[in-house]
């Protein structure tokens, strides 16, 4: 069975760092591109970052380019988003998500906050 479960989440002020994981199990997680997305109160889901299947390809949202970087780690089977210079407009709840099919997890809550 599929699992995806999205961990470090928190409160932080702005200018902070957080950095998300995403433990993966239940299929071969190196054949498989990955991605986060994003999910603030009332507003749509939001692309964040893509990663292929090895890690040498990504792709980033416009609103978090050259603040955040996607990686993973094939060998344990965890994806990264590593997250710099965190704003309130982050907050969010943030989902790791199986490219060929959307599946995700339950996601973790970012909060952006002084």
């Amino acid at each position: 069975q599929v699992h995806l479960v999205e961990s470090g989440g928190g409160l932080v002020q702005p200018g902070g760092s957080l950095r998300l994981s995403c433990a993966a199990s239940g299929f071969t997680f190196g054949t498989h591109a990955m991605a986060w997305y994003r999910q603030a109160p009332g507003k749509h889901h939001e692309f964040v970052a893509w990663i292929s299947e090895a890690g040498s390809g990504t792709t980033y949202g416009a609103s978090v380019r050259g603040r955040f970087t996607i990686s993973r780690d094939n060998a344990q089977n965890t994806l990264f988003l590593q997250m710099d210079n965190l704003q309130p407009a982050d907050t969010a709840v943030y989902y790791c998500q199986r490219v060929k099919d959307n599946y995700r997890g339950q996601g973790t809550q970012v909060t952006v906050s002084s």
